[in-house]
C-alpha cells in the first residue's frame, strides 16, 4: 500500500544566502535573511511572500516532500490528492493565491448532487446487511441543522418525532435564546438531540475532527447568533444566513489536485531564488546574542536567529545524518502545533503562560482504486458522511472522488476512486495498528456499506493511506483565547512568527490570509518604509 509521502532527503531548491560546510562535523551552516521551519502551504505562502521583495529564504521542512496536508499519493499510475482536495471560496484569498500563480483557469466547481448521510439502518436496503441506511443531506441547512426542520429531506432522516421536535425552535420565545457558545449545546436545547446526533454530528466530525458540544458557535457559524435573534428561531436564523450566501459552489478544487498548488508555490520560490530543505527535522530555534559594539546598520542586518535541524539521510545512498545550522535574521515557525510549542517555548518569554494546549486527533486517510463499473453510477451522491452509531462502519466520512470531481473521473476511467476517512475525536483510530492488508480489507467493507455496492478485494486495483497525527480544530471552546494568548507572546518578540492552521484555523481559506500576513509584518521589519531589500 502507498503512502502519501515521497522524494529524496535533503533535496533543495535555490542557493540563498552562504552555505559552509566543515569536514568531519558532518555539520552544514547556512545564513538567510529569512528562516522558515515548515513547508507546509502556510510555510510556503510565508516564504514566497519574503522572497519576492529580495529577501534570502531558507525552508526546513521535515517530511520527504513539502505541502503538509497538501499532497500527493500515487496510485495505480495515478497521481491523486492525499490530503485536502478542495478550498473554501470564503474571503477570497485562495483564489487569489491561485491566479498570481497562473492556475486560476484550472479552478473547477464539483458536483452539485451532494452528500448522503449513512445511520443505524431499518432492515431495509442500502447495506441493511450491516445495519446501514442512508438518505441524502439536507440541502437547505447550515452544518447540519436544518432550515426547515419539516422538510421530507429533514424527516428521511431524523423521522417525524425528530422533526416535530426541533419545529418546536420555532415556537420559543426569542427572549429565551441569548447569545450561544457550544454549537452542540445550542442545537440540543433548540432542536433536540436526534438533530444533534444524526445531522450536526456527522459533519462537525467531517470538517472538524471535533465533538459540535466543543465546537465555538462563533467560530463554526459567524453570524449566526445574531441571524436567530433577529428571526425569532435557529432555523429562522439558519435560513436567513442560506439566503444571503453568494451564488456557486462554497467549494471549489483545481483541475488535477490540489497538490498543484504545491507545485506552483515551489516553482515560484525556486525562481527567486528561496531554498527548501526536506527531510530537515528542526531541534531547536535559539535567538542569538546582539553585539553590543555594531554599528545600527551592521546591527540590522546580523542574525537574530539559530535554527537546527538534523537532515536524515537517504537510506539508498547511505550516508550518514547531518547537522543544518541556519542564522538568520528572522524567523517564522510555520509547523504543526506539536512541533511548534517546543521551538517557541526557547524563543518566547513567558511561554509557560500560555504553552496549554488540548490534545490532537488522530486522522488517517485510505484511498481505494477499484475496478467497480457499479459505481459508476454514484449511488451516494458524492460521498457520504457517517454518523457515529452507525453499526459495523469505522469510516467517518466516505468521499466518491470520481462522483464528486469531473477531472478524476476523466483521468481515472474506468477506475473509481474512493476515499474513506478514519478517526473521531476523543477516540482511538480505528486504523492503529492495523498492517496494509487489513486497512484495505477495512476499507473495503466499509466502502461497501457506505454506498450499497458490492465490493471485494479482485476489484481493488490500488490502495493508499496518509496519516495527519496533528489535526486540531481551531474551532474548540476557548481555542480563541488560546490562540489570541500566543500570538500576543509572540508579537512581543521582535523578528519572529507562527502561522498555520493551528493558528489560523481549519482550511485553506484560513491558513493562506493569515500566512501573508505573518509575512507582511516580517517584510515590514525587515525593509522599513522607503527602504529596500538588501
Amino acid at each position: 500500500m502507498s503512502s502519501g509521502a515521497s522524494g529524496t532527503a535533503g533535496d533543495t531548491t535555490g542557493t540563498p544566502g552562504d552555505a559552509t560546510s566543515t569536514p568531519g562535523d558532518a555539520t552544514e551552516r547556512r545564513s538567510a535573511d529569512v528562516v522558515v521551519i515548515g513547508g507546509g502551504v502556510a510555510g510556503l505562502v510565508a516564504a514566497l511572500e519574503c522572497a519576492r521583495i529580495g529577501l534570502s529564504v531558507v525552508v526546513l521542512e521535515r517530511r520527504a516532500t513539502p505541502g503538509g496536508c497538501v499532497g500527493r499519493i500515487e496510485l495505480g499510475g495515478l497521481v491523486l490528492d492525499s490530503g485536502a482536495e478542495s478550498f473554501a471560496t470564503r474571503g477570497g484569498a485562495v483564489a487569489a493565491l491561485l491566479a498570481e500563480l497562473g492556475l486560476d483557469g484550472d479552478v473547477v466547481s464539483p458536483n452539485p448532487a451532494g452528500a448522503w448521510l449513512a445511520m443505524p439502518g431499518d432492515g431495509g436496503s442500502g447495506g441493511a446487511d450491516r445495519g446501514v441506511r442512508a438518505a441524502p443531506l439536507p440541502k437547505t441547512g447550515m452544518l447540519g441543522i436544518p432550515a426547515n426542520p419539516l422538510g421530507e429531506d429533514v424527516r428521511a432522516i431524523i423521522g417525524w418525532g425528530g422533526a416535530i421536535r426541533a419545529y418546536l425552535d420555532r415556537l420559543r420565545p426569542i427572549l429565551k435564546i441569548g447569545r450561544a457558545h457550544s454549537l452542540g449545546e445550542l442545537v440540543r436545547s433548540r432542536m433536540g438531540q436526534q438533530v444533534l446526533d444524526r445531522l450536526v454530528t456527522p459533519i462537525s466530525s467531517g470538517v472538524y475532527s471535533a465533538d459540535p458540544m466543543d465546537l465555538d458557535l462563533d467560530v463554526v457559524a459567524p453570524g449566526l447568533n445574531e441571524a436567530m435573534t433577529r428571526a425569532g428561531s435557529l432555523s429562522g436564523g439558519v435560513g436567513e444566513l442560506v439566503e444571503t450566501r453568494r451564488a456557486g459552489s462554497a467549494v471549489l478544487g483545481i483541475r488535477g489536485g490540489m497538490h498543484r498548488l504545491v507545485d506552483a508555490l515551489i516553482a515560484e520560490l525556486a525562481r527567486f531564488g528561496a531554498t527548501i530543505v526536506t527531510s530537515a527535522d528542526v531541534a531547536a530555534l535559539e535567538p542569538l546574542p546582539s553585539t553590543d559594539d555594531a554599528t545600527d546598520a551592521s546591527a540590522e542586518a546580523a542574525p537574530a536567529w539559530r535554527a537546527t535541524a538534523r537532515i536524515a539521510s537517504d537510506a539508498e545512498a547511505e550516508a550518514a545524518d547531518i547537522d543544518l545550522v541556519v542564522d538568520a535574521r528572522f524567523a517564522i515557525v510555520a509547523t504543526p502545533a506539536a512541533a511548534s510549542r517546543p521551538l517557541l517555548a526557547s524563543a518566547v518569554d513567558g511561554w509557560a503562560d500560555v504553552s496549554a494546549w488540548p490534545d490532537a486527533a488522530s486522522v488517517e486517510l485510505v484511498t481505494l482504486v477499484l475496478d467497480a463499473p457499479a459505481l459508476a453510477a454514484a449511488p451516494r451522491g458524492t460521498g457520504v458522511l457517517v454518523a457515529a452509531d452507525t453499526p459495523g462502519v469505522a469510516a467517518k466520512a466516505l468521499t466518491h472522488s470520481s462522483a464528486k470531481w469531473e477531472w478524476v473521473a476523466e483521468a481515472t476511467a474506468p477506475h473509481q476512486v474512493v476515499r474513506l476517512s478514519y478517526g473521531r475525536a476523543g477516540a482511538a483510530n480505528p486504523l492503529d495498528g492495523l498492517d496494509d492488508g487489513r486497512v484495505a480489507d477495512l476499507a473495503l467493507a466499509d466502502a461497501a456499506a457506505l454506498t450499497g455496492v458490492p465490493l471485494d478485494r479482485s476489484m481493488l486495483v490500488a490502495a493508499g493511506r496518509t496519516a495527519w497525527r496533528d489535526a486540531l480544530s481551531h474551532a474548540a471552546l476557548g481555542q480563541r483565547d488560546r490562540v489570541r494568548a500566543v500570538e500576543a507572546a509572540i508579537e512581543a518578540v521582535p523578528g519572529l512568527e507562527a502561522t498555520g492552521a493551528w493558528l489560523a484555523g481549519t482550511g485553506l481559506a484560513s491558513v493562506v490570509p493569515h500566512a501573508r500576513e505573518a509575512a507582511a509584518r516580517i517584510r515590514h521589519q525587515a525593509v522599513p518604509v522607503g527602504g529596500g531589500a538588501g
